[in-house]
């Protein structure tokens, strides 16, 4: 799997400096720059990421997204992203390689996004327009969400999409220590926090267990 270097970013990134960072190819990149664009032509019309952050997409979304794949299980292949939005960080971590993944996003507006997304960058995913509780259970290898809700909320929208060895990889924010107090004691998970790559503030919650 591509692999991220785990020197910290605290300045702007961009495209060619992400691409040095995280020793993607040639494809790779074209493909992420192509997302890039219809990223900051549709967010013009809808909400998909603040707009003060497109200024250093590649930085806040890209690398934010990329560096979850170091992380993933050796022999990871399906992965599903609740509340994907943008397809952060779940349509980068597709295009990086993850052979299987399951896009979910209730929003319409969206979802219709993520597909255009799909067929721009020629990407294999799926898209789900839908809540995560409606959802059939899906047996995944690796659950990742950035900015969905808070840690407790999270694993009940995720349970039918986990099984005993599943990986959660969320993207929190600095108060992540706080919202895991709030965890059921009989919860039995062992919880690991790790630095962002992509922004001080950050954390990254690793949570393994049945």
């Amino acid at each position: 799997m591509l692999q991220v270097n785990d020197r910290p970013v605290s300045t702007r990134l961009t495209a060619e400096g992400f691409a040095k960072l995280a020793t993607v190819s040639r494809e790779m990149l074209d493909r992420l720059q192509a997302y890039v664009a219809l990223l900051t032509a549709w967010n013009r019309r809808i909400n998909l990421v603040g707009a003060n952050t497109i200024g250093d997409v590649w930085r806040r979304h890209i690398l934010d997204s990329a560096q979850l794949m170091p992380l993933l299980p050796d022999g990871t292949r399906v992965v599903v992203d609740v509340g994907s939005g943008a397809g952060l960080p779940g349509l980068v971590l597709a295009m990086l390689g993850v052979p299987e993944m399951h896009l979910v996003e209730s929003d319409q507006r969206k979802a219709a996004f993520l597909r255009e997304a799909q067929r721009v960058t020629g990407t294999a995913v799926t898209v789900h327009g839908q809540r995560a509780e409606r959802m059939a259970p899906i047996a995944a290898d690796a659950i990742v969400a950035r900015a969905v809700a808070p840690v407790d909320n999270l694993l009940l929208m995720v349970d039918k999409f986990r099984k005993p060895h599943t990986i959660c990889l969320f993207l929190k924010g600095k108060g992540v220590e706080e919202e895991l107090t709030h965890l059921p004691l009989a919860l039995k998970m062992k919880a690991q926090i790790l630095p962002s790559r992509s922004d001080p503030t950050g954390r990254i919650l690793r949570l393994e267990g049945p």
